[in-house]
């Protein structure tokens, strides 16, 4: 149930996952459903296609049979036959600014969710638990995005350029030596799509002949970036060092297929928190192993950098160790910073080589000004710059949130996965049609929830992800944890069998009664 590593030289202070397996029932059930749903699904499919039902999915034309099919029919089956059911609690058109609450607009479908329409109401100030929205920075304070508004009229929204044209202002002079001194490296690039800036620069850095070590829940911009770039790809366990240290030892002797050359270059892929478990990487473990088979290593900080570390420096300052031991630090602005893009940084080499062989440095439009601006803010604030500790404040108060959150949902009796100070919270629901009935029974307690299921997910492993923001107040908590405990036993969610008394206090451990 839980994993971890206690005092000693590589970790300063206890780390400790949770990663509890359900009783062997759910796993049947949650089968079960999926079997239940396929056979439905069969069922629907025979009676479409002998027009007993109304097809509203694209077909192809019956003059175009002889034709190799556009798309595979097969590969649509699930989406048509199951997310279709519950497609309703996706992709919800918010009418405010993402903070600790929203406003939502109501829409209602007809047709079992082919189509929806609005209804022109707005469910009002909806508790947000499921936005990056981390820091608190996605506000609307005229105060705090004063030097925001400015930079909006001086400079206007888009810059229409390339970095490497006419697209580099002074404010993205500026953010890259302020990023750079943040996180204590020598150089720093910035770039307008988080996405793009794994997916563009992984390609630059290795090629043909280079192998790269991917964790199997990397994002899907690593994984896109490390195909695109030609490279040998192998994937190890998640978080598991020795499953890691198989495959670097294994490239170190055998080398490259058929020719047994030495790999060029050899590079591992991790993200700092894996955003769909909850995890924080063993970065030191990770360093250790880099070090011991000269290898290279990319961390992903999409959701570690300013959510974790005493002063939000990322899984770097978390476990007390250099930004010099990582060799490709990478990270976005849309979950911490309330803003948009993503940056690398690192030693002055790494960067003035992908300022010239970046795909995105060549081809994607520059940040544009007031994004660059709220960064620095957001950034400033967190570094004491703008002459308060308002910064620091907000780590410290995410970091309260998730333990009181996490500790209060594993009391209650849930499966929670993922590291106790990791703000993505990932809440075990297991079964398909527990999916839908979660998420619109807590929108109808006004609390806004994000679900996911396969195949984001394992197709045993679907579950509610809840995002911890340091706007949170102690009472939108206790009114989510008190839907949360009113609902598990609802839906029969708690399905843990290791849940702690709410009150330890009240019970001694060598008398049971």
């Amino acid at each position: 149930q839980k994993n971890g590593v206690s005092n000693g030289t590589l970790y300063k202070k206890t780390f400790i996952e949770h990663f509890e397996q359900a009783p062997m029932y759910v796993a049947v059930l949650t089968f079960l459903g999926f079997g239940v749903g396929t056979v439905f699904g069969y069922l629907r499919d025979f009676m479409r296609a002998w027009g007993l039902e109304k097809r509203n999915v694209a077909a192809e034309r019956e003059e175009q049979k002889d034709f190799v099919p556009l798309y595979q029919d097969f590969e649509n089956f699930y989406t048509r036959n199951l997310y279709m059911r519950i497609r309703d609690n996706w992709n919800r058109p918010i009418c405010s600014v993402p903070g600790p609450q929203f406003d939502l607009m109501e829409r209602v479908t007809d047709d079992y969710n082919w189509t929806f329409r609005f209804t022109g109401r707005t469910i009002k100030n909806v508790i947000n638990m499921g936005s990056y929205n981390y820091l608190g920075f996605a506000e609307t304070d005229v105060n705090a995005l004063k030097t925001v508004t400015i930079e909006l009229q001086k400079y206007g929204t888009g810059i229409c350029s390339t970095r490497q044209e006419m697209g580099t202002l002074d404010k993205h002079v500026e953010l890259e030596k302020l990023v750079a001194k943040f996180l204590g490296v020598e150089d720093a690039m910035v770039f307008g799509m988080g996405f793009a800036t794994n997916s563009m620069n992984i390609p630059a850095l290795v090629g043909k002949g280079c192998l790269i070590l991917s964790d199997e829940l990397n994002h899907t911009s690593l994984v896109l970036g490390a195909r695109l770039s030609g490279a040998t790809i192998r994937i190890f366990k998640h978080n598991n060092m020795q499953s890691l240290e198989t495959l670097l030892r294994d490239a170190i002797v055998y080398g490259q297929p058929r020719s047994r050359r030495a790999w060029r270059k050899i590079i591992i892929l991790v993200e700092g928190i894996y955003s769909m478990e909850g995890s924080i990487v063993r970065l030191p473990e990770l360093v250790t192993l880099k070090k011991k088979y000269k290898a290279y290593l990319y961390l992903d900080e999409a959701h570690s950098i300013g959510a974790v570390g005493a002063t939000g420096r990322g899984v770097v300052e978390y476990f007390g160790m250099s930004p010099d031991d990582i060799d490709v630090l990478m990270g976005t602005f849309t979950k911490s910073f309330g803003a948009a893009g993503g940056y690398i940084a690192g030693k002055k080499d790494l960067v003035d080589f992908l300022r010239t062989h970046s795909h995105s440095a060549v081809y994607a439009t520059s940040m544009c000004p007031p994004v660059a601006e709220q960064i620095i803010r957001a950034m400033k604030c967190l570094m004491g710059l703008d002459g308060t500790t308002q910064g620091l404040q907000r780590v410290r108060q995410l970091g309260k949130n998730t333990r009181y959150f996490r500790r209060r949902l594993h009391e209650m009796g849930f499966i929670i996965y993922g590291n106790d100070d990791s703000p993505v919270v990932p809440l075990l629901l297991y079964m398909p049609g527990k999916i839908g009935a979660f998420a619109r029974r807590m929108l109808e307690k006004n609390i806004g929830v994000v679900v996911v299921g396969f195949p984001a997910t394992p197709i045993t492993e679907s579950r509610a992800r809840f995002c911890v923001s340091a706007a949170h107040t102690r009472e939108m908590l206790d009114t989510v944890l008190n839907a949360l405990d009113e609902l598990g036993d609802f839906l029969h969610l708690k399905y843990s069998r290791y849940s702690k008394s709410s009150h330890p206090e009240l019970y001694e451990e060598t008398r049971l009664e």
